[in-house]
């Protein structure tokens, strides 16, 4: 599983290197090969292929014209990718989800359990600023046996 965080860079040919852990991590259990995407384009999502593959095993058992269903796979093939780590544990972040989501210079990589999230540093901090965990949200966890 994917846990914790790592600042990181994207450097000026749009690469991310993927922080160690999550790197030996990816490397050991799922191989090199990857789906980079996002739904709202502020964000990009990593997926090892395998999970990702069992994702979209799921969305195919839905019916194809089930509108919800239609709006997800556009914006995740609007700004997904697959791509490889290369040797040097980096990928290249699709142009359009670089530019949405701004990233370039310091980003933050954070663990989510099966994939990893792929913040601009600024973004992200003023995300958990705006959007404080509150008492409601822990009971709500509670109540999911948390």
């Amino acid at each position: 599983m994917f846990r914790g965080s790592s600042p990181a860079k994207i450097d000026d040919k749009g690469r991310l290197k993927i922080p160690t852990d999550f790197r030996r991590l990816l490397e050991e259990r799922h191989g090199p090969d990857l789906f980079v995407t996002s739904v709202l384009g502020d964000s990009a999502l990593i997926y090892p292929l395998p999970v990702w593959e069992e994702f979209e095993a799921r969305l195919q058992s839905l019916p194809s014209t089930d509108p919800v269903k239609k709006r997800y796979l556009e914006r995740v093939n609007y700004f997904g990718q697959q791509v490889q780590l290369d040797v040097q544990g980096r990928i290249l972040l699709p142009q359009i989800l670089r530019e949405s989501a701004e990233m370039n210079g310091d980003v933050v990589v954070t663990g989510q359990l099966d994939h990893l999230v792929v913040w601009n540093r600024e973004r992200f901090l003023a995300r958990l600023n705006e959007q404080p965990f509150t008492e409601d949200d822990y009971r709500a966890l509670s109540s999911l046996g948390i």
